[in-house]
């Protein structure tokens, strides 16, 4: 008489913390535009002194922002909320020229800490709209980089929130039609967009270069690379972080079985952990490594201490602070009210 096979049995503890991994994502955290951010408000602090006022918040994090206000930057929403003879940086997604001119009007002082790249696509706009093209802005609804883009040439551009918004695209002459994109959106998703214009729009016009900034791309296919192996993402970032949010979208459409969103390690539920034995960690461009090191801590804790690196790219860029911080802008604010 022969036994039917016994059924595999189920893993014990000690056998799932024995494949206990961490799969570490590099590229990962603050890229050269958020640094420069950031830095410029605490030069701004240093050489001026408190308060400075910063419009919106100067990067998508919840932290970093927590962490100027204790040092004395002031946030605010609108330029009118600042004072007269004070100085505002504009932060790192832009504005558009009707806040320049807000800000001259209240006599105040500016540093602009726009990311470059995010001025490129600026510039386009510019350009495009002065050659009459109708420019199709692929980006969402309302956040700060698309407001600040549409403003550089708002009688020439019209909002175009995925695929699924093409079908309501109207251009004047579909054979000067040119595409522009938010910086910070997932790759793919910009790309299947494009293409539905194209299937509208065959002469569809490209930017001269992509407009989702390389470090959004390097994020995006560490990501994709994790995401094979990953039970479990944690993506360390803010929830108004558009880059952040599309990293937890990319991984699981890379195959990993759960993703999540967090700001701080103490967030992480311990039940996302079951059944997990590779744990994929990531973070998004405005998150500083003092909260990836908050996660990893967290995990080595409940036996997640094996880390791994994976390196998709390798980052070499940085910006040059903004040339206001060379001026004397308190004396220039001072000036400008008496005068």
């Amino acid at each position: 008489m022969t036994s039917s096979p016994s059924p595999t049995p189920a893993t014990t503890p000690g056998e799932a913390a024995s494949r206990r991994r961490v799969l570490l994502a590099a590229p990962r955290g603050y890229c050269a535009g958020v640094d420069r951010a950031v830095i410029a408000v605490e030069k701004a602090l240093e050489q001026y002194g408190a308060p400075v006022y910063v419009r919106h918040e100067i990067v998508h994090n919840k932290y970093v922002v927590k962490t100027l206000e204790k040092k004395g930057a002031i946030f605010v929403e609108e330029t009118e909320e600042v004072p007269e003879g004070n100085i505002v940086i504009f932060s790192a997604h832009g504005v558009a020229p009707v806040v320049h001119e807000e800000a001259k009007r209240g006599k105040l002082a500016t540093i602009d800490a726009t990311c470059p790249l995010v001025t490129k696509v600026h510039k386009e706009a510019v350009r495009y709209a002065k050659e009459d093209y109708d420019i199709l802005l692929i980006g969402h609804e309302g956040h700060e980089e698309v407001i600040g883009t549409s403003g550089e040439a708002p009688e020439h551009i019209t909002l175009v929130d995925g695929p699924k918004d093409v079908e309501n695209v109207e251009v004047r002459d579909p054979d000067k039609v040119v595409w522009l994109s938010q910086t910070t959106l997932s790759v793919d998703e910009t790309m299947e967009t494009v293409d539905a214009l194209k299937g509208r729009y065959p002469n569809l016009l490209s930017p001269p270069s992509e407009d989702i900034c390389y470090a959004t791309q390097n994020r995006q296919t560490a990501v994709k690379q994790m995401g094979a192996e990953a039970d479990l993402v944690i993506v360390v970032g803010s929830k108004n972080s558009s880059n952040s949010v599309r990293l937890v979208e990319v991984a699981l459409g890379a195959g990993a079985r759960d993703a999540h969103l967090v700001d701080y390690a103490e967030e992480i539920d311990e039940s996302w952990l079951e059944g997990v034995g590779t744990v994929g960690v990531t973070s998004g461009a405005s998150v500083p490594e003092v909260l990836v090191h908050g996660v990893l801590d967290w995990l080595a804790a409940r036996g997640y201490e094996d880390v791994e690196t994976l390196t998709a790219a390798e980052e070499s860029i940085h910006f040059s602070l903004p040339k206001e911080l060379r001026r004397d802008l308190r004396a220039e604010a001072k000036s400008a009210t008496e005068g």
